[in-house]
């Protein structure tokens, strides 16, 4: 998959808010929903001993191939690194790899940065990065981000530090992705251990943490790698404990009570008295995240984009913000995030500028359901107890479908299931629509709108355009930034017309943090970047 986590879906709707815009933090009571965007915390100014990290839920796993969600990938920033690092302002830079060449549209050339050490000892090489490269490509593997490597015809070492990526077709995006999941690099003798990425063996990796322990259903530690290799990052925390609080309420209350120094991605009920503690402070952060109805099914009652069409015309969108987010919310106009356009931030606005505005029209959208020929007809959308927010939307959608004459169903989801939604396409039989929370790893617009060419994994409805997908590899082969950006708003005004998905509300990302520390980036770049280095003393 080349985008965001699939099953960020589940879990995070109960997390999830949208933004305003501005640059200060989220500031003491008020009105929920008034709020602005920090960009960064001030610089620590000091070392300390240790600090507890709250997580939402426990990782299933601490394999890169299957850092497909908030919770892993929070873990891993701080373990395992990159060829390539998306940075807090969302830029990409040099990571293990010292430097990138594309010195011909079909080739990515990777010199590999010499005096880096694994946490074992042992010297990063030319050989790890092919084997931790090679795994996303192994069937066998099952990797969540195989398809950032679906253009890759072979992966060789060219030299004593250097890898080649070898390309069936120009795939400028390969590289961008090199600073996620898809270009983690690990200990090619630790990946070749029975159990790697569990409570057991653990992970090997170059990160400025090092895996000490792990308490499966309760935390996991992890130590200052005293060899880290980018004194830029050098780590002031000396010990780092993880621990999992899946219940909203108790999470918001530890961090109340000092038992839990800070954490990401924050229940929004609990924003009025996080708002307002004495302790710490709660802050908004710059986010690539959109929350999305998916038609799954184009072959059944949603397969005419008149019907996909009426249903957007009839959602009420304030509502759902109000119902779904305490009524902190920005409409979002695509399925793209405004934020995920990095690569050409104030293009983005004029592009999203141009798009139309989602209005509510009941009126509308049962005449053109009408015109359909769909009065009357079936559409199922998928519920769960997993969180309260994914009631309210399905409730608000069921409502909507009504009043224009359709007939929403509503099946119900177990809270362990809803994850499957977004990996096994026989879990979506029967099912019209999964809501999701989608978020962009790269400051590339392309990487979500790279997800609905034909055949991709994640085009879960099985859209089919073919001047879609010759827009998409168009994009993919522009190096100018600026002209793959121009290509990209085509992709997203044929989304946009052709409903592929039916945008909700754009979220920002939140953080609450001890006013014992600072440092943390606030930006969802917290998944990609080692956050926990520039963790520090606030005194």
């Amino acid at each position: 998959m080349r985008t965001s986590r699939f099953a960020a879906a589940t879990t995070l709707l109960a997390l999830a808010v949208a933004a305003c815009g501005g640059a200060s933090p989220a500031g003491k009571g008020g009105d929920s929903a008034a709020f602005e965007i920090t960009k960064d915390t001030a610089p620590a100014r000091g070392a300390v001993d240790t600090v507890t990290w709250s997580l939402y839920a426990e990782p299933q796993s601490l394999d890169y191939a299957y850092a497909f969600d908030y919770h892993p990938n929070t873990v891993l920033a701080n373990v395992c690194e990159q060829l390539m690092r998306i940075t807090p302002d969302l830029k990409v830079e040099p990571g293990l790899a010292a430097a990138a060449a594309n010195p011909d549209p079909k080739r990515w050339v990777y010199t590999i940065r010499d005096g880096v050490k694994f946490h074992d000892g042992s010297a990063l090489t030319a050989d790890d990065v092919v084997a931790s490269m090679r795994r996303h490509m192994d069937p066998k593997v099952g990797s969540y981000w195989v398809s950032v490597y679906q253009n890759v015809d072979k992966i060789e070492k060219t030299g004593p530090m250097e890898v080649t990526v070898h390309l069936k077709k120009p795939d400028q995006l390969f590289n961008e992705e090199m600073g996620t999941s898809a270009g983690t690099i690990e200990s090619a003798a630790s990946l070749a251990k029975e159990g790697y990425g569990t409570p057991d063996v653990g992970v090997d990796c170059t990160g400025p943490f090092s895996f000490e322990s792990w308490q499966k259903g309760q935390s996991i530690t992890f130590k200052k790698f005293a060899d880290y290799w980018d004194m830029t990052l050098e780590p002031k925390v000396n010990t780092l404990k993880m621990v999992f609080i899946p219940d909203p309420a108790a999470r918001v209350n530890a961090l109340l009570a000092g038992e839990v120094d800070g954490g990401y991605l924050l229940p929004p009920p609990g924003f009025a008295k996080l708002r307002t503690a004495t302790n710490g402070a709660l802050y908004f952060g710059p986010n690539t995240t959109a929350v999305s109805l998916i038609p799954t099914d184009l072959k059944g009652t949603l397969g005419d984009v008149k019907v996909r069409r009426a249903l957007s015309m009839a959602l009420d969108r304030d509502g759902i913000i109000k119902a779904a987010a305490g009524g902190a919310g920005t409409p979002a106009k695509a399925p793209g995030a405004i934020g995920a356009w990095g690569i050409a931030p104030d293009a983005a606005k004029e592009y999203y500028a141009e798009l139309p505005a989602l209005t509510r029209d009941v009126a509308g959208a049962k005449k053109l359901v009408e015109e359909a020929g769909a009065s009357g007809k079936k559409v199922v959308i998928a519920t769960s107890t997993l969180s309260p927010d994914i009631s309210v939307i399905a409730n608000a959608v069921q409502s909507a479908g009504q009043a224009i004459g359709l007939k929403v169903e509503l099946k119900a989801v177990a809270p362990e299931a809803y994850t499957a939604l977004f990996s096994d396409p026989k879990a979506r039989e029967g099912i019209d629509l999964v809501m999701t929370i989608w978020y962009d790893s790269t400051p590339d617009p392309l990487e979500f709108y790279g997800i609905l060419r034909t055949g991709d994994f994640s085009n879960y409805g099985g859209y089919s355009n073919p001047e879609y997908d010759a827009l998409v590899d168009e994009a993919n082969a522009q190096a100018d930034p600026a002209a793959r950006a121009a290509t990209v708003a085509k992709l997203q005004e044929i989304a946009v017309r052709d409903v592929v998905w039916i945008p909700l509300y754009e979220p920002p990302h939140t953080m609450f943090l001890n006013k014992r520390l600072t440092g943390a980036p606030t930006s969802i770049s917290q998944l990609v970047y080692p956050w926990a280095a520039r963790l520090g003393s606030a005194g």
